[in-house]
């Protein structure tokens, strides 16, 4: 088992705000509040914004990546990003945790890593005769499950209260985790020897599940570019990157969130959409009622980013696949026949009717 765990330093205070979509607008000079009072809704979204740019630092293209990322944040989620090796999945995780002013630990997950080296363990001290608990890596704000699939279902288990109930027992007795709690995991599609498919129950646990691709060519040109001028990815503080949101941003963030209104056509034009994902001839298993209150939270939190007070369809359909694309179990016979879980969803956004 692999760890690391740091803390960044105090940064400084936000300045302004910039539009969110897609893409960031570009570097922005914002940091984190000062310390004194709590942040504003407003010093909140600037720093948010901040962070996207910083992020974009170190990582070209993958942009919605990113904002699934702040998403998740938002949200109290966990991300499970999946892609070939090669294409910034752990680098953008690294990116995130050095621009957040939060303790962040890396766990490379290995066949033989068991359940205590994540949560921690009871440990028999000698001197006082008595067993003390050890906190594992899992007690820090953000937790990077590197190649989660390479562990055991056992130790693949061991997040799954920590994931649910932001704690971990040991002994019978809870132990909170810190607030904000999000893990990152990343696993690898195309390498099976030696995995261990994430069980239903542990996928359910994930907000999103991102796809990182491979650059496009004029994004893979910058990539070669900047390492070309020096950069690089295993020295972030060098490349510019710098601590620009706390824990306050993102408890100010949450709070405006909560106060984004959702029509009951919204509500209703949820409904249907994970309904409908339980009735597709080619759907073993739909959406779960969880995967409805994802796809609600997911969408709030993107209005919110995007400057709105109130949830529209468009917000629902944009994160749709990222929040839905796991928790859909394939009949056997749909997937010989090519059938994908993204193919089904484009679908079923095109078909169910939209709230006008």
């Amino acid at each position: 088992m692999t760890t690391d765990m740091t803390k960044s330093p105090d940064p400084s205070g936000p300045a302004g705000t910039a539009p969110v979509g897609p893409s960031p607008a570009g570097p922005s000079p914002a940091g984190t509040a000062p310390a004194g009072p709590a942040p504003t809704a407003e010093q909140a979204h600037a720093a948010l914004a901040a962070l996207r740019a910083e992020i974009g630092k170190a990582v070209v293209g993958n942009d919605n990546a990113v904002l699934y990322l702040v998403l998740a944040l938002l949200c109290r989620g966990h991300v499970l990003l999946e892609g070939v090796p090669g294409v910034a999945k752990t680098l953008l995780v690294r990116a995130l945790a050095t621009a957040l002013e939060l303790e962040h630990t890396r766990v490379q997950f290995t066949p033989d890593l068991m359940p205590g080296d994540v949560t921690g363990s009871q440990i028999y001290d000698p001197h006082s005769a008595e067993f003390t608990f050890r906190q594992g890596p899992v007690f820090t704000n953000l937790l990077l499950a590197d190649e989660i699939n390479r562990t055991p279902p056992k130790t693949q288990s061991a997040l799954l209260e920590s994931m649910e109930e932001r704690q971990v027992s040991v002994d019978g007795r809870p132990r909170p985790l810190p607030d904000p709690f999000v893990v990152v995991a990343t696993q690898n599609p195309i390498e099976q020897e030696g995995t261990y498919p994430l069980p239903e129950a542990q996928l359910d646990r994930f907000l999103f599940k991102v796809d990182i691709t491979l650059p496009g060519r004029e994004d893979e040109f910058h990539i070669l570019a900047r390492h070309a001028s020096g950069f690089d990815p295993r020295d972030l503080t060098a490349a510019g990157l710098r601590p620009v949101a706390g824990a306050g941003h993102i408890a100010a963030a949450r709070a405006a969130v909560g106060a984004v209104t959702v029509a009951p056509e919204v509500l209703a034009y949820i409904v249907d959409l994970c309904r409908a994902t339980r009735s597709a001839p080619a759907v073993r298993h739909g959406a779960s009622t969880r995967g409805a209150t994802a796809l609600l939270a997911a969408a709030r939190a993107l209005a919110w980013l995007n400057g709105r007070g109130f949830t529209t369809p468009d917000d629902v359909k944009f994160v749709a696949t990222a929040v839905l694309r796991h928790r859909l179990q394939l009949r056997p016979e749909a997937e010989l026949d090519g059938v994908t879980a993204e193919g089904l969803l484009a679908g079923l956004l095109h078909s169910v009717p939209v709230p006008v």
